[in-house]
Parts: structure tokens; C-alpha cells; sequence
């Protein structure tokens, strides 16, 4: 019976660590500024707005497409 177990806990744990390799990248981290405008922003903030996060995460989807 604790073979059975094992077995599952076993693929518990593969499935897991799938779905964190899957997972979409955290971000860029939070520099002081607004990375899309460089307004000064409050500690942890990465973006000034969402007009300012939109444009920032159009502007990397075109980078990364093109490689960079």
C-alpha cells in the first residue's frame, strides 16, 4: 500500500515542479522609477499606472519576439 503512495506523492511533485516551470517570469524588479516613464515611484512599485504597464509589457513582447 505505501508503494501506491510513494507513486503518487512522486507524481505530486513532478506535476508541481511542471507547473512552476510553466509559470510566466515575476517581472522586472522595482527600481525606484516607473520603468515604462521614469516618474519616481514609491518602494516596490514598478509601474506608474496601467496605461504605463500596458505600454512597458507591449514594448518587451515586441523585444522578446525579436530575440532580445
Amino acid at each position: 500500500m505505501s508503494d501506491l503512495v510513494d507513486l503518487a506523492n512522486e507524481q505530486a511533485e513532478r506535476l508541481a515542479c511542471i507547473d512552476l516551470a510553466r509559470r510566466a517570469p515575476a517581472g522586472p524588479e522595482p527600481t525606484g522609477f516607473c520603468l515604462n516613464c521614469a516618474t519616481p515611484m514609491a518602494p516596490g512599485r514598478r509601474w506608474c499606472g496601467v496605461d504605463c504597464r500596458d505600454d512597458w509589457q507591449r514594448f518587451d513582447a515586441q523585444l522578446r519576439k525579436m530575440g532580445l
